[in-house]
């Protein structure tokens, strides 16, 4: 599947109904019938991780969701996952634009755009092992892959812990100032799962490394945002249309730093694709960029 001037479409040889979730045209054929009604999109946040290389432009960090996932499973895709209730407490230690200036860039209520970071940065952490945190606004830590810090980690996975509890026990602040608001995405109203989701981009911070830590993907993967879409292209690989138009968006940046400072200008206007049939029965999708 490739996307071009705003339209996902399969690549030759292939029909996109026979590379997206089994139902999936079932599921479009019932939507265009009028016989349900779409599911209230929930909220859900995802970090695009980026790492510089010393010659070509940075690469990307990829999570390949374990085939048995009910929500694009097979795909290709950035950390990230559903925001908890927890994620909104105020009481947590906060480094960076504060969640007024956050939500003025949403459109939403403070405690909605705390949320948003909160989930961010909490989702890296469980499904990377990164982590956007420091015992200071001007510092972050340099390694998370002893075992006391696996505990913490296994700890959010399973909600023993939210992460301003996590944070609070560690004195650490959130550097919310290290995160760059790239997009907003909103599933399709065909699909029976929906999220409202905001795309962050960040660079991987100095002494961290990724781990493949999350039980939701089959494989990880860092990939320069070309090859990633030359492979998509090809049929090599499955990406959602949020994941590859974004990968595509970041092939003009040269450094990790640039990539951050750009999303500062970015529109977070609600994109959400709808889906076409073409003549012979195959399905495309469409969206407004």
């Amino acid at each position: 599947m490739s996307q071009q001037g705003g339209e996902y479409i399969a690549p030759a040889g292939s029909r996109l109904s026979a590379l997206v979730p089994e139902g999936w045209a079932d599921q479009i054929a019932r939507y265009r019938r009028g016989e349900f009604t779409p599911a209230a999109p929930k909220h859900a946040a995802t970090v695009v991780l980026l790492r510089d290389r010393p010659a070509g432009r940075p690469d990307v960090y990829l999570l390949k969701r374990a085939s048995t996932m009910s929500f694009a499973g097979g795909f290709y895709a950035f950390p990230g996952g559903r925001v908890d209730p927890r994620d909104a407490d105020a009481e947590i230690s906060w480094a960076g634009p504060p969640a007024a200036a956050w939500a003025a860039r949403f459109g939403s209520d403070e405690a909605e755009a705390r949320a948003l970071l909160c989930a961010a940065v909490r989702e890296t952490f469980e499904e990377s092992g990164v982590l956007f945190a420091g015992p200071d606004e001007h510092s972050v830590v340099a390694d998370t892959t002893g075992a006391d810090w696996e505990a913490d980690r296994q700890a959010l996975v399973s909600r023993e812990t939210s992460l301003a509890e996590f944070l609070a026990a560690r004195s650490l602040v959130l550097r919310t100032d290290l995160l760059g608001a790239w997009s907003r995405w909103i599933t399709p109203e065909f699909e029976p799962r929906r999220y409202d989701t905001a795309f962050f981009v960040a660079a991987l911070p100095a002494g961290q490394r990724t781990r493949d830590v999350s039980g939701e993907s089959e494989t990880t993967i860092w990939l320069a945002p070309d090859q990633a879409v030359a492979d998509h292209v090809a049929g090599d690989t499955l990406m959602l249309p949020p994941t590859i138009t974004t990968l595509r968006d970041l092939c003009q940046y040269d450094t990790a730093a640039q990539a951050v400072e750009a999303a500062a200008g970015r529109p977070l206007r609600p994109i959400m694709a709808t889906v076409q049939q073409h003549p012979d029965g195959s399905w495309h999708l469409e969206w407004d960029l």
